[in-house]
């Protein structure tokens, strides 16, 4: 019977971060300095998965000297990087040729004489295409891993996808995981490589510009949620926008893609604290165009945009959104607000939430009413608004989410432990780590 996998066998079950650098610099008089100093990141700038990338971002003729880089490097500072390691090195779904250079890479870094392998989690293979090339792939590592005497399945395989060949492929893991006569397995994350598909996709745009493939990134986050994988989104090269970066981080958790490549350290750090809920919550207004936070004044929740307006009239109200004017009277204006507004918890509200439902759980209550209230004032006018919401077990299971999150930042990032308690507070970090137990 075929054995089909939807758990994460790996130590890591979220990855934010997914960092390149090249691994050697032509015409630089050291050219592993860009490796030397990706391996030098801590705390917030640090990845959660640093990738030597011997592939794209290194020229093909530097790249054996960008293998020696990275066992050099990796051998003597790896030992004290705060994230996970693996590089990249070159495959190609068409080309035999391009596989054995990826293969002979392979063995050359993991030769535990050179001292770089015991601090290397896995091996990043790009351009893969159908199920069976991703079975190759696997097989060359585990000649690798028996060449020097490594344990099958010691060392983790990421793939890119950047072809309709290995996105199709995704949709096969489940059935061929786990399989005596494969190491699939070892599979840890599937990083969306948006390029390289554009180009295999032989898709065009006005512009020239890279379509958005939301298709893409939700197939991702699907085929790694079934095959127990991490989904990774790909790199945003508008490395100036990151307004723009963050748009597209929100848009890819609501996928459940919580990983994103970044270019920089400071893509990092906005990749890092994208997904952690906020340090104070707050509240956003819909204004007919977007969402709009409030302002805290206080106990009151004021707007400030110029698209709302709100006039007493009479015994009534006159509220206007854009163009539409609507007159209401109070209970139906606080009615019209609620459906305008919504709350953005912060980590004390979230793990407070829990905490209440864990107690009324362990008491025998199977659901409890969650109130959230504001006084919200628009143009000097003050109006209450407040909701019930139900929390049953199912509802708990989804708030754990984002405290699974940072329970696993905590654990497996030591050296972030003071941004975040400088983030949340002593007390609600400590309270975080321990819901859920």
């Amino acid at each position: 019977m075929t054995q089909r996998h939807d758990e994460r066998l790996h130590e890591r079950k979220f990855v934010r971060t997914f960092f390149t650098s090249p691994t050697a610099v032509e015409g630089e008089d050291d050219s592993a300095k860009m490796i030397k100093s990706a391996s030098g990141l801590r705390g917030m700038q640090a990845p959660d998965v640093w990738v030597p990338d011997n592939e794209d971002a290194t020229a093909p003729s530097m790249r054996d000297e960008g293998a020696r880089n990275i066992i050099d490097v990796v051998a003597e500072n790896g030992a004290d990087f705060p994230g996970e390691i693996h590089p990249r090195v070159v495959w190609h779904r068409d080309s035999p040729s391009t596989r054995y250079q990826g293969f002979e890479r392979m063995l050359r870094i993991a030769d535990p004489a050179e001292g770089a392998i015991e601090h290397l989690d896995g091996f990043v293979i790009p351009e893969v295409g159908g199920i069976d090339d991703w079975k190759k792939a696997d097989e060359f590592i585990t000649i690798v891993e028996n060449e020097h005497g490594l344990e099958e399945g010691s060392i983790a395989m990421s793939v890119i996808i950047e072809s309709g060949q290995s996105e199709l492929a995704m949709g096969q893991l489940r059935e061929e995981m786990g399989k005596p006569t494969n190491n699939l397995e070892r599979l840890f994350m599937l990083v969306d490589g948006e390029v390289d598909y554009t180009k295999d996709m032989r898709a065009i745009t006005p512009t020239g510009n890279l379509p958005p493939w939301p298709e893409l990134r939700h197939n991702t986050s699907r085929g790694a949620s079934a095959a127990g994988l991490i989904a990774v989104d790909g790199p945003y090269d508008d490395i100036r926008d990151v307004e723009g970066y963050r748009e597209r981080m929100t848009a890819n958790q609501a996928k459940g893609m919580t990983g994103i490549w970044a270019l920089t350290p400071g893509q990092v750090v906005e990749a890092n604290k994208s997904p952690l809920p906020p340090e104070t919550g707050y509240w956003l207004l819909d204004d007919g165009s977007q969402q709009v936070e409030l302002e805290r004044d206080g106990e009151r929740e004021i707007y400030t945009g110029e698209r709302v307006s709100l006039d007493e009239s009479g015994d009534g109200y006159t509220l206007q959104v854009g163009s539409d004017e609507q007159h209401l009277d109070e209970e139906e204006l606080r009615e019209e607000l609620l459906d305008m507004v919504e709350y953005v918890p912060s980590m004390d509200d979230i793990v407070d939430s829990m905490e209440q439902f864990e107690q009324a759980r362990d008491a025998g209550t199977g659901a409890i009413a969650m109130e959230r209230a504001a006084t919200i004032e628009i143009d000097g006018i003050d109006v209450d608004v407040s909701n019930d919401r139900m929390w049953d077990e199912a509802t708990y299971q989804a708030a754990m989410t984002p405290v699974t999150l940072f329970q696993d930042v905590h654990e497996h990032r030591p050296d972030q432990h003071d941004d975040l308690e400088e983030l949340y507070g002593t007390d609600v970090v400590e309270r975080a780590t321990n819901v859920g137990d």
